[in-house]
């Protein structure tokens, strides 16, 4: 009986040869199992795909030396944003010009080897931005999609100046081929709740110097699915629209406790989840006395100043919460 084998199979397979570490090969089998047509053709690929994954999850036998992975990036701030692209094409720049990372912003390829973090400030939220080295079609580092699986954004690089067709091919084929965006056929995440596809945008660099119908063809390749940022660290451009796009496209909002008799304090907010309620404030807050939650008076978007509101209450960006735990 033919195994007939759907597109989505065929990806996942693709991520599995594609994969460099056990934790994404694990990923790939699992996802390669879960759309797999459920009948007697597949049964025999189905067991071998099974004891693939068997084995990856026992690991190795003797112990291992302890190993650094230089492309963990702890998480701070209120979102992280990884950069993805090819050599020279702005990566580094973009992080020079909005944080105080110590980068190399150099004309020569292969300048960043390894992740570099920087805080970008917006109002009063701070918002992880990570530089990255290049990739080609060529040369992928190992460990390097681990950075862009655990992070909360991925902002595809494209430098407008040269090849934007051929920039934005190796980004997409990088991206699509290891499952790291969410599109119809890849979900943000998996049935075991394994983390998969994310959100991208796309930075269209060196904006003084391109050509004006370089944008046309970003555009025409992006349509709906990225929207694009225009940046130059030369003139400027995009340097007040970036930090505003990157908190729009996290998806969040900014909330101000207020501790019962006293004033907010609005100078570290809270950023959580659009969608969030108080409960979930609360439980940012402290998660033990969330349980002992009496009740909440708010002030902000809707709502008369002061006035009680349940734990169901969805959250708008600036409101002000006064928790009361009994």
């Amino acid at each position: 009986m033919p195994a007939n084998l759907t597109p989505e199979y065929f990806k996942a397979e693709e991520w599995f040869r594609a994969a460099t570490t056990n934790e994404e090969k694990i990923l790939a089998l699992e996802r390669m199992l879960a759309v797999m047509p459920k009948h007697k053709g597949t049964d025999h690929l189905k067991a071998d795909l099974r004891r693939k994954l068997s084995k990856l999850r026992e690991g190795p036998k003797k112990k291992a030396a302890k190993h650094i992975d230089i492309f963990y990036v702890p998480k701070t701030g209120s979102g992280q944003i990884v950069l993805v692209g090819t050599p020279n094409s702005g990566k580094s720049a973009i992080v020079a010009a909005l944080t105080n990372a110590k980068v190399t912003v150099a004309d020569y390829p292969f300048a960043t080897a390894a992740p570099v973090p920087g805080m970008v400030h917006f109002e009063d939220v701070q918002i992880q931005l990570v530089d990255m080295p290049p990739i080609t079609d060529e040369i992928v580092m190992p460990g390097q999609v681990g950075t862009y699986r655990h992070c909360d954004l991925i902002a595809l690089v494209i430098d407008v100046s040269q090849d934007v067709e051929e920039q934005f091919a190796t980004i997409l084929d990088f991206l699509e081929s290891r499952a790291l965006l969410i599109d119809e056929t890849t979900p943000g995440f998996d049935s075991q709740g394994n983390v998969l596809g994310k959100k991208a945008f796309v930075i269209a660099t060196k904006a003084d110097i391109a050509a004006a119908e370089a944008f046309e063809r970003l555009k025409k390749l992006c349509g709906n699915q990225f929207e694009i940022v225009r940046f130059s660290a030369e003139t400027g451009v995009g340097r007040e629209e970036l930090p505003s796009k990157l908190f729009e496209l996290l998806n969040i909002v900014r909330v101000y406790a207020k501790p019962p008799g006293k004033p907010a304090d609005l100078n570290e907010p809270f950023t959580l989840a659009a969608g969030s309620t108080i409960q979930d404030l609360a439980d940012a807050v402290h998660r033990e006395l969330a349980e002992n939650l009496r009740f909440a008076r708010i002030w902000g978007t809707g709502v008369y100043d002061g006035q009680n509101a349940p734990r169901s209450h969805v959250l708008h960006d600036k409101d002000i919460i006064e928790l009361h735990f009994g």
